[in-house]
């Protein structure tokens, strides 16, 4: 499986953004994350969609963040209102055929991977 994120780009603090990740096959019973690492930073889980059935978020995006999915299109969205300069970081999309639920926040449960994509929020 190939993943590719899109969307990406400079934006200003306050705007939304809505970056896909499109997998070159069916993922319709996946589960799919995205990560994100800022400069100078180790990658860090910011949201997830377990299997199609539940998502999950890391706290500092809940309530901005919004994962959804378009299996007609093997495609995840993550939307992202209010940004702030600290969401910036290259954001990476990873899926998993195997996870278990208590694994969906590890990246190490995640085999396939994106090449990322830049989002950076200026203030």
């Amino acid at each position: 499986v190939q993943l590719v994120e899109s969307g990406g780009r400079l934006v200003q603090a306050g705007d939304s953004l809505r970056l896909s990740c499109e997998a070159s096959g069916t993922t319709r019973s996946w589960s799919i994350g995205w990560f994100r690492q800022a400069p100078g930073k180790e990658r860090e889980f910011v949201a997830a969609s377990f299997r199609g059935q539940r998502e999950y978020y890391r706290d500092s995006v809940k309530g901005r963040f919004t994962i959804s999915r378009d299996n007609s299109k093997n495609t995840v969205f993550l939307q992202m209102n209010g940004l702030q300069p600290e969401d910036t970081a290259v954001y990476y999309c990873a899926a998993g055929s195997t996870l278990i639920l208590s694994s969906v926040r590890s990246q190490d449960a995640y085999r396939w991977w994106g090449q990322g994509t830049l989002v950076t929020v200026s203030s």
